[in-house]
């Protein structure tokens, strides 16, 4: 067998495995449905810009840029039978969806992962893939992470009144999500004093109440998978907005989350109880 045939198996192999894939992602898998209306732009971001969008009846509007090639586009939608969404990312990974037309929106952007394609445009080398699968999955997660919290500090909703102060110095939590076996933590400082405040450290950790005659307290620190738009100086007279992402976790009513911020070089620190409840049934 000479070198052309081989080459020739080769890809017709490839050829013939990334087609399978493809089949066997379009059988086993059931289509996620995303709602629109007309009134309202149902926003979906890609792990990759958008090099095309079909919609398969003309009820339903999918815009995007065609000039130049951006992460999102709009959907809408008129009264009439439910269709399909088909997009093409500029790497040549396909996306489909199930699209119905619902009077009252709940959800008005999607984050869309890569492992929500359902293949690829081109036949890919194996090789490639495993090569490239890990360096992919953490590039696509902190772009996800840095959507999303950008999408919730945007975003007008509170979960209660968790606040603490210290010299004019303000910390709250505004919000905490739920999402993909996440919590993401939506917290404020706010520096009504006339120092700037230069930010040491903010630490959440999982407090345990012992009960008994000889009470004590034990805390436990939680890493955060990922930190957005933390500030290191909170200037006087200014407040500052970011989000905290950590693993899902709930607590019995014998524990509590404490946020913990420390002051570099000074002494305005605040400790901040969160309840059970708030961790509990978060938004």
């Amino acid at each position: 067998m000479n070198s052309k045939t081989k080459i020739m198996k080769t890809i017709i192999l490839i050829f013939i495995v990334s087609i399978s894939a493809f089949a066997k992602a379009q059988t086993n898998s059931t289509l996620d449905t995303i709602y629109a209306n007309d009134t309202k732009n149902v926003a979906l971001f890609f792990p990759e810009p958008i090099r095309q969008g079909i919609t398969g009846s003309d009820n339903f509007v999918f815009t995007y840029n065609r000039e130049k090639e951006q992460y999102f586009g709009l959907l809408q939608a008129k009264p009439g039978q439910e269709s399909n969404l088909l997009v093409i990312n500029r790497n040549g990974s396909i996306f489909s969806y199930i699209v119905r037309y619902k009077k009252q929106l709940s959800k008005l952007n999607y984050f869309i992962p890569l492992s929500n394609s359902i293949g690829n445009e081109k036949p890919l080398a194996i090789d490639s893939i495993q090569a490239e699968t890990s360096e992919k999955s953490i590039d696509n997660r902190t772009y996800y992470h840095h959507k999303f919290c950008s999408y919730l500090l945007n975003r007008n909703q509170r979960i209660g009144r968790i606040k603490k102060r210290n010299e004019g110095i303000v910390l709250s939590v505004e919000n905490i999500v739920f999402d993909k076996e996440e919590l993401y933590f939506v917290i404020l400082i706010e520096n009504n004093s006339t120092l700037d405040y230069d930010l040491n450290f903010l630490n959440l950790s999982i407090e345990t109440r012992q009960k008994g005659k000889k009470k004590s307290l034990q805390r436990l620190y939680q890493e955060p998978i990922y930190k957005h738009s933390l500030p290191s100086k909170i200037v006087e007279g200014k407040l500052i907005r970011f989000v905290y992402v950590l693993p899902k976790f709930s607590l019995s009513d014998d524990r509590r989350a404490i946020l913990e911020l420390n002051e570099k070089n000074g002494e305005r620190n605040i400790e901040l109880k969160i309840s059970h409840r708030y961790i509990n049934n978060p938004n």
